[in-house]
Protein backbone atom coordinates (compact mmCIF):
# COMPACT_ATOMS: atom_id res chain seq x y z
CA UNK A 1 0.00 0.00 0.00
CA UNK A 2 3.27 2.28 0.09
CA UNK A 3 3.23 4.58 -2.38
CA UNK A 4 -0.55 4.65 -2.62
CA UNK A 5 -1.63 7.33 0.06
CA UNK A 6 -3.95 10.08 -0.52
CA UNK A 7 -2.96 13.61 -1.06
CA UNK A 8 -3.90 14.37 2.14
CA UNK A 9 -2.08 11.18 4.17
CA UNK A 10 1.23 12.69 2.00
CA UNK A 11 0.85 15.95 3.68
CA UNK A 12 0.46 14.60 6.63
CA UNK A 13 3.90 11.95 6.57
CA UNK A 14 5.60 15.21 5.63
CA UNK A 15 4.57 17.24 8.41
CA UNK A 16 5.50 14.32 10.80
CA UNK A 17 8.23 13.90 9.39
CA UNK A 18 10.74 16.44 7.22
CA UNK A 19 8.58 19.62 8.73
CA UNK A 20 9.70 18.51 12.01
CA UNK A 21 13.14 16.65 11.42
CA UNK A 22 14.55 18.20 14.98
CA UNK A 23 12.50 16.06 16.84
CA UNK A 24 14.65 12.82 15.56
CA UNK A 25 17.88 14.52 15.17
CA UNK A 26 17.24 15.57 19.24
CA UNK A 27 16.18 11.82 19.86
CA UNK A 28 19.08 10.22 18.00
CA UNK A 29 21.70 13.02 20.17
CA UNK A 30 19.86 11.35 23.39
CA UNK A 31 21.59 8.41 23.02
CA UNK A 32 24.88 10.06 22.15
CA UNK A 33 27.37 12.01 19.79
CA UNK A 34 26.86 11.77 15.91
CA UNK A 35 28.13 13.24 13.00
CA UNK A 36 25.89 14.99 10.40
CA UNK A 37 26.02 11.61 7.68
CA UNK A 38 25.08 9.53 10.25
CA UNK A 39 22.91 11.01 11.83
CA UNK A 40 20.31 11.18 8.55
CA UNK A 41 21.56 7.41 7.93
CA UNK A 42 20.64 6.64 11.34
CA UNK A 43 17.08 8.26 10.71
CA UNK A 44 16.99 6.06 8.06
CA UNK A 45 17.45 2.99 10.19
CA UNK A 46 15.18 3.98 13.25
CA UNK A 47 12.64 6.05 11.42
CA UNK A 48 12.47 4.86 7.87
CA UNK A 49 12.91 7.78 6.39
CA UNK A 50 15.61 9.97 4.25
CA UNK A 51 15.85 13.35 4.79
CA UNK A 52 17.81 15.73 2.16
CA UNK A 53 21.27 16.12 2.73
CA UNK A 54 21.01 19.97 3.07
CA UNK A 55 17.65 20.13 4.86
CA UNK A 56 19.15 17.77 7.57
CA UNK A 57 22.25 20.06 8.11
CA UNK A 58 19.71 23.12 7.86
CA UNK A 59 18.10 21.89 10.89
CA UNK A 60 21.61 21.06 13.02
CA UNK A 61 22.50 25.10 12.14
CA UNK A 62 19.43 25.56 13.55
CA UNK A 63 19.27 23.38 16.56
CA UNK A 64 22.71 25.19 17.60
CA UNK A 65 21.86 28.52 17.39
CA UNK A 66 18.44 27.98 19.65
CA UNK A 67 21.07 26.15 22.21
CA UNK A 68 19.53 22.45 21.42
CA UNK A 69 22.51 21.11 20.46
CA UNK A 70 26.19 21.69 20.65
CA UNK A 71 28.90 21.02 18.07
CA UNK A 72 32.51 20.26 18.14
CA UNK A 73 35.47 19.04 15.21
CA UNK A 74 36.96 15.91 15.80
CA UNK A 75 40.24 14.83 14.07
CA UNK A 76 40.45 11.06 13.37
CA UNK A 77 43.83 10.19 12.13
CA UNK A 78 42.85 7.23 9.99
CA UNK A 79 40.78 9.60 8.38
CA UNK A 80 40.76 13.11 6.24
CA UNK A 81 39.38 16.39 7.45
CA UNK A 82 38.08 16.76 10.75
CA UNK A 83 34.50 15.43 11.49
CA UNK A 84 31.79 17.41 13.62
CA UNK A 85 30.48 15.46 15.95
CA UNK A 86 26.67 17.41 17.18
CA UNK A 87 25.83 16.75 20.90
CA UNK A 88 22.21 17.79 22.45
CA UNK A 89 22.61 20.17 25.44
CA UNK A 90 20.34 20.46 28.43
CA UNK A 91 18.38 22.68 27.23
CA UNK A 92 17.66 20.14 23.75
CA UNK A 93 16.70 17.74 26.40
CA UNK A 94 13.97 19.70 28.10
CA UNK A 95 12.51 20.17 24.58
CA UNK A 96 12.67 16.99 23.41
CA UNK A 97 10.36 16.11 26.39
CA UNK A 98 8.19 18.73 25.90
CA UNK A 99 7.66 17.78 22.36
CA UNK A 100 7.28 14.12 23.69
CA UNK A 101 4.49 14.80 26.06
CA UNK A 102 3.04 17.00 23.40
CA UNK A 103 2.69 14.34 20.84
CA UNK A 104 1.50 11.84 23.35
CA UNK A 105 -1.24 14.61 24.68
CA UNK A 106 -2.54 14.48 20.67
CA UNK A 107 -2.19 11.10 20.55
CA UNK A 108 -4.46 10.24 23.48
CA UNK A 109 -6.68 13.10 22.55
CA UNK A 110 -7.64 11.53 18.71
CA UNK A 111 -7.97 8.28 20.22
Amino acid sequence: MEGMESKAISRFIRKITIENLWIYVLTLLRDGPLYGYEIRDKIFERFRFKPGKITCYVVLYKLEREGLISSREVSEKSKGAPRRYYDITEKGLKELEIAKRLLQDLVNTIH
